[in-house]
């Protein structure tokens, strides 16, 4: 047996793609050492019950309770306080970053997704995590562009999400962010659900929109790291092998950490295929266009954003209980 194939096909993927976790389970990360690792308020809800966060969330109800103001107030301050308490465990787990989401109710305002984000930084610092540890998670509206745009300017390093369209990709690369995080399976489920099942894996339109970006991005030059997220099988895995970043749910890590023989490279920057002519900048009005004119762009991003804020709630109102019955 060859030496590529006796390894796993996660430590292939390794030598090829920077492997991020997408999940808040403290033990998953340890046994799967991924270089980054991700945070929302569905991971912070979900570490709630896990044994290896019990103390910080006992800790934080107890500072509550001591705290003025309002039930609902208190518990959006012990959200806050768990995102970034959660966020500096992982961050001691891995050697790279931890995405922390800002609140996605705040997706169509860019001075308070502005605000929450300089808050959050100030809050890791105040827990002994540097801002080159952290990225920033926002939902890729204009106005969560706009907000970027500005924070990348302050040093406050973004990881734009929710993907779906390439003048959402572009306009992020433009912005200067860190990175993006197009999403393959919900690509993939929008297409499903309406009858058009990919016969390969290199017709799935998911992996094919990343490899489009990916490409663009390297032809344009563009620092942008592109991180494809959201998958739905190892096999989508394996068609973006090579892309800048891929975040992958610990059941799929597991999976890829048991399955051997040869994983090919799928992506490469190379050196693309000249300048080609780079288009006007894009602004709010052709954002707005392009948008308008891809339903499953439109559907899946503002789906995203109302999933995302739905969790958002339900954390909140799980700590509102906890804070009550005292």
């Amino acid at each position: 047996m060859s030496a590529a194939t006796s390894a796993s096909k996660l430590q292939q993927l390794r030598e090829l793609s920077v492997v991020v976790a997408d999940t808040g389970d403290a033990e998953a990360i340890a046994r799967l050492k991924p270089v980054d690792c991700t945070t929302n308020p569905t991971l912070v809800r979900k570490a709630l019950d896990l044994p290896v966060y019990a103390d910080l969330v006992e800790r934080e109800l107890e500072r509550a309770r001591d705290l003025d103001g309002d039930i609902d107030a208190r518990a959006r301050h012990v959200v806050d306080r768990l995102t970034i308490g959660v966020g500096r465990k992982l961050a001691g787990l891995v050697p790279g970053r931890v995405s922390t989401e800002v609140d996605a109710d705040l997706s169509f305002d860019t001075e308070a997704t502005i605000a929450k984000a300089r808050q959050f930084i100030d809050m890791y610092q105040d827990a002994g995590v540097s801002r080159e540890r952290v990225l920033i998670k926002i939902a890729a509206t204009w106005e969560g562009i706009r907000a970027a745009c500005e924070l990348q300017r302050e040093d406050i390093d973004c990881n734009l999400t929710l993907i779906f369209n390439r003048t959402q990709a572009i306009a992020c690369a433009e912005a200067g962010v860190f990175l993006i995080s197009p999403f393959v399976g919900r690509i993939l489920d929008w297409h499903v659900a309406r009858g058009d099942t990919p016969a390969t894996i290199d017709d799935d339109p998911g992996v094919r929109f990343v490899r489009d970006v990916y490409a663009e991005f390297k032809r344009r030059g563009s620092p942008t790291v592109v991180m494809g997220a959201s998958f739905r099988s190892t096999a989508q895995i394996e068609a973006l092998a090579g892309c800048d970043r891929l975040t992958i749910a610990p059941d799929l890590l597991e999976k890829l950490d048991a399955e051997h023989g040869t994983l090919p490279r799928k992506l490469a920057a190379g050196s693309g295929d000249g300048d080609g002519g780079i288009a006007p900048p894009v602004d709010a009005a052709r954002y707005a266009a392009d948008l308008a004119a891809d339903p499953m762009a439109t559907e899946k991003l503002q789906g995203g954003i109302a999933a995302f804020a739905q969790d958002l709630d339900a954390l909140r109102a799980t700590i509102a209980q906890r804070l009550q019955a005292g």
